[in-house]
């Protein structure tokens, strides 16, 4: 990890004394040479040590994106399974050329309340407000109309059902609200 070369060290088993130098400088000497030496070994100790962590910190980052890829990828799949069967079911009426309207009636029901199911089981609900205050945050209105013995600023009527799903608006209800 050392450059040699970067921090040029005098050799002290190669340096002449000059005539009259003592033995103390030379102890002096060899002994701050030796101090470098361990601060260069505790450097470069610390180098390998904060590669690592380095290193280490990017495989959790990349591990954490691919786990969150991975969630994204495969979140909607229990959704997915629970509507298979409506597919199915669609299917089959659709397969069906000599079904009574009273059947298919019953056909049309019966899958609605697999769908019905299938939102349910992933945590979709509908928004249906007629009667409540106005809310802009759920409903949208549409018109607003003679209240005919609705508060005002309550929903009259609902065009289109709003779905939420875990509690965030998905879609807002359509809406008609009383004029005040």
């Amino acid at each position: 990890m050392h450059d040699p070369d970067a921090f040029p060290v005098k050799d002290a088993a190669n340096e002449t004394l000059e005539p009259g130098a003592g033995g103390a400088e030379a102890a002096t000497a060899t002994d701050a040479e030796q101090e470098l030496q361990r601060a260069l070994a505790r450097a470069d100790q610390y180098q390998d040590q904060f590669l690592r962590a380095k290193a280490e910190a990017e495989n959790v980052r990349r591990r954490g994106q691919e786990d969150v890829a991975k969630a994204y990828k495969f979140a909607i799949e229990s959704f997915a399974e629970a509507l298979v069967p409506v597919a199915d079911s669609l299917e089959k009426a659709l397969q069906s050329d000599d079904a009574t309207p009273e059947a298919m009636r019953q056909g049309v029901e019966l899958t609605l309340k697999q769908l019905l199911a299938a939102f349910a089981k992933g945590n979709l609900k509908e928004i249906d407000p007629v009667g409540q205050k106005f809310d802009p945050h759920f409903h949208q209105a549409i018109a607003t109309v003679p209240g005919g013995g609705v508060p005002p600023n309550h929903v009259v009527s609902v065009l289109q059902k709003g779905w939420t799903i875990a509690d965030r608006v998905l879609r807002p209800a359509l809406v008609t609200v009383s004029q005040a």
